[in-house]
């Protein structure tokens, strides 16, 4: 099956096209908002069985947030009446459409217009009208409040509060998964996937307790899966400077003792490997798992990949002076054997291990023949 996804370098775009390599199975055809002005997007549609259509604006005037949305479905239908396409379509709209606002009527026309475009073609159109969205890696100051409250504290900050109030939030990952779903169950009208109402001072508040507890590499107490998404929002903040963490050794005649991980409740998993010199570890992915490496003895280089990129990140650490590193999700990662004697290394998760959902992905992290050598 072949996916376009428009607007596939923002926030929605980027989440949106990792989770489809994670699933595997399809072709997936990024369109930027460059693309929109030349025949990238006719070519793209020519053949495309899907497309997701993430373009669209919501930082500008009233002017371009009303109209620029609106032109960017029609181009959109320019390109799919010209190629002949039948594609099915899902949109992302924003529960603010509903609202009386240059936003809300820009998002909602773009939505029309697209309907009224699948039901001349005979095409199935999903309109997706999404909760606020948060997550790993989004841009403080423009995609949420959430990553810059995050952002924030991740720099020892406080967050300023302008007006406390409930906003329905919704993890980036959960609405990828309910757009892809859509298109599996051949979905067509409107889905409104429900999100989590929190606080404004509740997220601060979680960020503020996660950060005191995480910054010595103890792991705060997750009750639920939006603590995770947060306490994972955060950690992305985190990376790489805070890492890794260094526990103290405590020695005395009978040897050293080093902590590895402290829960302050949830559960979780630990396991301890051994691997011979030059051999690699991992090089996969995960899209919510909490991983922590440790290397007990030996040498080792931990590296990491940030998906859909060539962003590479080096830990090099050794048994004598233990370490400990936690895995982002949505990063490629192995740890590689790079001394002369067995590499022993500990291993947890925050979630037992479960062989019908493991969320592990596999994903070289060196991108090229050479780097993999």
């Amino acid at each position: 099956m072949k996916i376009v996804v428009t607007g596939a370098d923002g926030f929605l775009g980027w989440h949106t096209r990792v989770r489809l390599r994670a699933l595997g199975g399809f072709e997936v055809s990024p369109i930027s908002h460059e693309d929109f002005a030349g025949d990238a997007l006719e070519q793209a549609i020519n053949d495309a069985d899907v497309v997701i259509h993430l373009a669209g604006i919501n930082r500008a005037s009233d002017s371009e947030l009303e109209f620029g949305n609106l032109a960017i479905a029609e181009r959109l239908i320019e390109a799919l009446k010209a190629t002949g396409s039948d594609a099915s379509v899902v949109y992302s709209d924003s529960i603010h459409s509903a609202s009386d606002t240059p936003y809300g009527r820009g998002t909602r026309g773009a939505g029309e217009a697209l309907q009224a475009w699948g039901t001349a073609r005979g095409a199935k159109v999903t309109v997706a009208r999404l909760p606020n969205l948060f997550g790993e890696h989004g841009r403080p100051n423009y995609n949420s409040f959430v990553a810059t409250f995050a952002s924030r504290v991740a720099a020892g900050e406080m967050p300023e509060i302008n007006v406390d109030h409930p906003i329905p939030l919704m993890h980036v990952q959960d609405a990828a998964a309910a757009m892809i779903d859509a298109i599996a169950a051949e979905y067509e009208g409107i889905l409104e996937p429900h999100g989590t109402s929190l606080m404004v001072s509740e997220v601060r508040d979680k960020f503020l307790e996660y950060y005191d507890v995480y910054r010595t590499g103890d792991i705060p107490a997750l009750h639920n899966d939006m603590d995770v998404a947060l306490f994972n929002t955060l950690r992305a903040a985190m990376f790489p400077k805070a890492y890794p963490f260094k526990p103290t050794p405590r020695s005395d005649q009978r040897g050293t003792l080093v902590e590895s991980v402290r829960v302050h409740g949830g559960q979780g998993q630990t396991f301890v490997s051994s691997t011979h010199p030059g051999f690699v570890r991992g090089e996969h992915f995960h899209l919510r798992k909490i991983e922590r490496f440790q290397v007990l003895s030996g040498r080792a280089v931990i590296r990491l990949r940030r998906m859909l990129s060539d962003e590479v990140i080096d830990f090099e650490v050794n048994g004598d002076e233990p370490s400990v590193v936690d895995m982002p999700t949505l990063w490629a990662h192995s740890i590689k054997n790079v001394g002369t004697e067995e590499l022993v290394t500990l291993f947890w998760a925050h979630e037992l291990f479960n062989p019908t959902a493991p969320d592990t992905y596999p994903e070289p992290v060196m991108i090229t023949p050479e780097d993999q050598a």
